[in-house]
């Protein structure tokens, strides 16, 4: 027998079986919705919109089976079959069922709107912005459905958490939520590693010739490049990878010693450095040193460029080894992790336990993933300093990974240097270079902005956090968290602790951070300019 009905750790099948329809389902209308906006709608889309609200009936009337089961319950326990033991002890599908009204109304509204042919930067922009907020608000209402949480501003944090794969979390006690909704927040994390635009484009490619504009909008990094001549098969391959790496971690963690359950969310967390949890001790719960390892891997996996990947495939690994960001990344992961290895020795009972923890929260901190296997809020002030560092960081461009970025670090070192030798050698003629190519000026007056905005807007977010009264080291870090995507900080919003003690307002503000933080500031603050909503 499959599945044993009287084992409640047996409910992987029935979650999998009404989140991947449900959300497939509500993945396609969010897809829809994209498509709706004034700039994508075109004549054809009807008929795909009649096909996603088919799947919709057909997922209702999954539902109206589960009932019928409810009332079978003696009997669907007598016959032992697996997928009725699935549909049995499955939980309560009815907050993605409520989700789906509203998503398939808004689709009917947006359908009506006519289409302008006129798509420029501005215009791409200003959608994926929109596009985020608007999955953000209804992400958050399978939360709000089910009674889990105090309000709606705790399901607006811990959807955009998600979706940002930042990892922050309101909850106290995670194991007490049910398993539907666990996965739900740990797959919305998975989707946004990627990008819920390249996922729609991934997969439903049918909007138009404006994508290369839409992706660069929502790509992290200083320099955009195609891995193919096709954006849409760009963004094919990308989940490609993609998929092939979350499988690998599923198997992996499997062979480690993990649940079903546990494996796969857990992998959809990690695998997008989302650093999302079912365990309120995170990854340090399980005390499997194999997990943790695992984990580590595609951790440093998640914060590589995707397109390195691609070289490495089709035979080009030269480039790989010669790219200079992988080689500042690693370079950054080896030194903090060899610096709080010295530091926390003393505190632990033998080196190579203290070795696999620094490694591992230098890794979950720079990669921007937020899981952990200890406190440390408990080390010394010298390695908590290195990992707020590090906050700044994070991993290469095009990766999953958020913050900063080593690519636009490295772009601001050789571009202050090059300003440096300038006032010794006024007219040398200098150029900065990474990876052999030259940067144009326009690309580094990015950089520079980008540097400007971070700040500016690290500084507003640690004083608008601080109006809640509690310390510079809270205040300061959840800001930080939020907005370079990281999750966790330290003191109350440490490993250990939650961002529940926030208020309201506060929680609504640093979900806007985190979305910022996410699409790298331009996206969101754009939405704010009164210049971009007049007819130009």
């Amino acid at each position: 027998m499959l599945i044993q009905p009287d084992n409640p750790d047996c409910k992987i099948e029935a979650f999998v079986l009404y989140g991947v329809i449900g959300l497939q389902f509500l993945i396609l209308n969010f897809s829809f919705l994209i498509k709706k906006l004034p700039v994508f709608l075109s004549a054809d889309d009807h008929a795909l919109f009649l096909l996603e609200f088919l799947l919709g009936l057909v997922f209702l009337g999954l539902d109206g089976v589960e009932h019928l089961l409810l009332f079978l319950r003696r009997d669907a326990r007598r016959r032992r079959l697996p997928l009725l033991v699935a549909l049995w002890y499955h939980e309560d599908p009815r907050p993605f069922l409520y989700t789906i009204v509203p998503v398939a109304l808004l689709g009917f509204a947006l359908a009506r709107i006519p289409s302008r042919d006129a798509f420029f930067s501005r215009e791409g922009f200003t959608v994926v912005g929109l596009i985020w907020l608007a999955f953000s608000l209804f992400g958050a209402l399978p939360f709000w459905f089910s009674g889990e949480f105090q309000s709606f501003a705790d399901c607006l944090f811990e959807i955009v958490s998600g979706f940002t794969t930042s990892g922050g979390t309101v909850l106290a006690d995670i194991e007490s939520l049910p398993r539907g909704i666990l996965f739900w927040r740990s797959f919305a994390s998975w989707i946004g590693g990627m990008g819920v635009l390249l996922f729609t484009l991934a997969f439903l490619p049918r909007v138009g010739g404006r994508t290369q504009v839409l992706v660069h909008a929502e790509v992290p990094g200083p320099i955009f490049s195609k891995l193919v001549p096709k954006t849409v098969q760009s963004s094919q391959i990308l989940y490609i990878m993609y998929f092939v790496l979350t499988g690998a971690e599923i198997l992996a963690f499997l062979l480690a010693g993990l649940p079903l359950y546990d494996a796969v969310v857990t992998t959809f967390a990690c695998v997008c450095t989302g650093g999302f949890s079912v365990m309120n001790l995170s990854i340090g719960a399980y005390s499997l040193p194999a997990c943790e390892i695992i984990a580590i891997v595609f951790m440093l996996l998640g914060s590589l460029n995707f397109a390195l990947f691609f070289l490495a495939l089709t035979g080009r690994a030269k480039q790989v080894i010669k790219s200079d960001e992988l080689q500042f990344f690693l370079l950054i992961v080896a030194g903090a992790s060899l610096l709080i290895f010295w530091n926390i020795l003393p505190l632990y009972d033998t080196a190579g336990h203290a070795l696999r923890d620094a490694v591992f929260q230098v890794t979950s901190v720079i990669s921007t993933s937020g899981f952990s296997t200890t406190d440390y809020n408990l080390w010394p002030p010298f390695a908590q300093t290195i990992l707020v560092l590090l906050m700044f960081v994070g991993g290469c461009s095009g990766s999953t990974a958020g913050s900063i970025k080593c690519g636009r670090i490295l772009l601001l070192l050789r571009s202050s240097t090059r300003s440096l030798l300038r006032l010794s050698h006024p007219r040398a003629v200098r150029v900065v270079k990474l990876d052999g190519k030259v940067v144009d000026e326009e690309t580094l007056r990015t950089v520079s902005s980008f540097f400007l905005c971070f700040f500016a807007l690290l500084g507003v977010g640690c004083l608008v956090v601080s109006l809640d009264g509690y310390s510079l080291t809270t205040s300061f870090t959840a800001a930080l968290g939020c907005l370079s995507n990281v999750g966790p900080g330290l003191d109350l919003v440490g490993p250990m602790g939650n961002f529940g003690l926030l208020s309201g307002f506060n929680k609504v503000f640093l979900s806007l951070l985190m979305l910022i933080g996410r699409l790298e500031i331009f996206p969101i603050l754009l939405l704010f300019l009164p210049s971009t909503w007049r007819r130009s």
